[in-house]
């Protein structure tokens, strides 16, 4: 599937009814001001007021399921009442109140928002894997917040050793 060539994937939830995770390493045609006053969250006037992180954030194509909804990765220094803890100190928020509290400077530490996610069906993601359909590798916050997303599909694969030079696209059974 083309639509996952070179991805970066943070998978956030994983069970016997499937699993589901941000393409973290792909873009969307926006920034996360442009995301806010496309959803009426704050006027254009106000988003010179936002904190330069925030103002530079770059939103994430998350994947191709659910496309218009939007999830923010983070650290779990920000914890609302919606926020799912999902592990190495990263939460995952669906509702408008984190994308407020980023946009006023008080969200979390760091944050990746995107829209849309990747998600499986119960045993595929497995089945996928068993073929050769993905690489995996632990995931660490520094990977998952790189600040340049051009260079996380290099970075994952040389936390397993891997030269991108020497990978095969076409995989076999020994």
């Amino acid at each position: 599937d083309t639509r996952f060539e070179k991805t970066v994937i943070y998978m956030c939830a994983h069970s016997a009814d499937g699993a589901m995770g941000l393409v973290i390493n792909k873009r969307q045609d926006m920034v996360f001001p442009d995301l806010l006053v496309q959803l009426g969250i704050i006027g254009e006037a106000e988003t010179i007021r936002m904190p330069q992180a925030a103002r530079e954030m770059i939103v994430r194509d998350g994947g191709p399921v659910e496309r218009s909804r939007g999830f923010v990765l983070h650290t779990g220094d920000y914890a609302a009442d919606s926020s799912m803890e999902i592990g190495i100190g990263l939460c995952l928020t669906a509702t408008v109140d984190v994308l407020r509290a980023i946009s006023r400077g008080y969200g979390p530490e760091q944050a990746i928002m995107a829209l849309g996610y990747a998600g499986w069906a119960p045993g595929q993601l497995e089945q996928e894997i068993s073929t050769n359909g993905w690489l995996t590798c632990p995931a660490s916050p520094n990977l998952v917040f790189e600040s340049d997303i051009d260079k996380l599909y290099d970075l994952a694969l040389d936390s397993l050793g891997i030269d991108p030079a020497f990978l095969s696209m076409d995989a076999g059974h020994a």
